[in-house]
């Protein structure tokens, strides 16, 4: 998923919770003068109709999307919306109720919105703009460094395009190369390019690795998805332990990383089953204000054969996000104690792990 959209992503995946009851009586328009018609609504929905039917990766759901929007329709549900925003928030709330899907949703611009295929299409001044908003966000990396007594942390917020953050991404992992475990720190990456993913995982394997599989209807085709034979900088390898922090809001790229990594033994996953959204997909125009993100392709694990699309990945180590730093770090040093032949080194790490506590394990509950 591309990274602007990803930067929506925490507020969009908070469950909307006004109803179509009170949609109906809030007739109000935008702030810059916009209102819905009974023409315009129309048109909106017919688009959208049209777009689920010819690109949803799951056909015989965009069946159940056409049924629902259009008995919503004959129930008068969008007659009495006048603001465009309303209208956005609710047909998205539709088309997750029939989908169960949150990547599917309706977003409405004011400013016009390109005519355009891709993301990829972007004029020069998008790509700089772009370029540039990137930058201010360090291409994703929030932070990086040696927590004490060797153990590298990396905390990511985004997943930015894979050409435009493979330097930063680079020196990332060269600084914490020598660390005796990683800890990455995804509970507030709002998700990104698919491309990123591989290749951060390839700076923690040895070989070449089959990660996932993806398969898009258009087209009715199937894309593996491998590790990189090379890098820049240097490679993080298949020996040292990994930690992967997780939230219970996080889902899309996030999970990707996530799911791939625990189903190849290659991370322990600390924190919270995260919100389930699997389906790779791209924003569509549906008029000269509105697009539709649609998921296009499904994740597929070489190793379950299916993916956590509205389940989640879940935790190998349940705890709440705000413990599980102090519960993987935890883990690592009692780890390191155990294999620990140096009686002041020992100490040292018994002593750290007193200071950082036991962690909650088990059942939790996370407010």
């Amino acid at each position: 998923m591309n990274i602007l959209r990803a930067l929506g992503i925490a507020a969009i995946a908070s469950v909307l919770t006004c109803s179509s009851a009170f949609a109906q009586s809030s007739g109000f328009s935008e702030p810059d003068g916009m209102q819905m018609t009974a023409a315009s609504r129309q048109q909106l929905i017919d688009n959208l109709i049209k777009e689920v039917n010819s690109s949803y990766v799951f056909p015989d759901m965009a069946n159940k999307v056409e049924t629902s929007l259009r008995q919503q329709q004959k129930r008068g549900a969008y007659d009495t919306i006048a603001s465009p925003q309303r209208l956005s928030e609710v047909l998205t709330d539709e088309l997750q109720a029939a989908t169960k899907d949150r990547h599917l949703r309706v977003t409405y611009s004011k400013e016009v919105i390109a005519d355009r295929k891709s993301d990829d299409e972007r004029s020069p001044e998008e790509a700089a703009g772009y370029l540039t908003m990137m930058r201010s966000n360090n291409f994703g990396v929030e932070r990086v460094e040696r927590l004490p007594l060797n153990i590298g942390y990396l905390e990511l917020s985004g997943f930015a395009r894979a050409n435009d953050a493979a330097e930063t991404l680079a020196a990332a992992m060269t600084l914490v190369t020598h660390t005796n475990a990683l800890i990455i720190d995804l509970r507030n990456n709002g998700g990104g390019d698919a491309a990123t993913v591989t290749l951060l995982a390839s700076y923690l394997f040895d070989k070449r690795t089959q990660l996932n599989d993806f398969y898009f209807r258009e087209g009715d085709r199937t894309e593996q998805r491998w590790t990189a034979d090379v890098v820049r900088g240097s490679r993080y390898g298949s020996a040292k332990p990994i930690y992967i922090l997780t939230s219970k809001d996080r889902f899309s790229a996030a999970e990707d990383f996530t799911y791939a990594l625990k189903n190849l033994k290659r991370a322990t996953v600390v924190g919270e089953t995260t919100g389930g959204g699997a389906n790779q997909g791209d924003d569509r125009r549906l008029s000269s204000n509105f697009s539709l993100f649609v998921p296009l392709g499904r994740v597929i694990s070489p190793v379950t054969k299916t993916n956590w699309e509205g389940v989640g990945v879940k935790p190998d180590v349940s705890v709440c996000a705000r413990d599980a730093s102090r519960t993987a770090q935890v883990a690592i040093l009692t780890r390191m104690a155990a294999s620990e032949n140096n009686p002041d080194e020992r100490r040292r790490l018994h002593e750290r792990i007193a200071q950082l506590g036991t962690g909650v394990t088990g059942s939790v509950s996370c407010g």
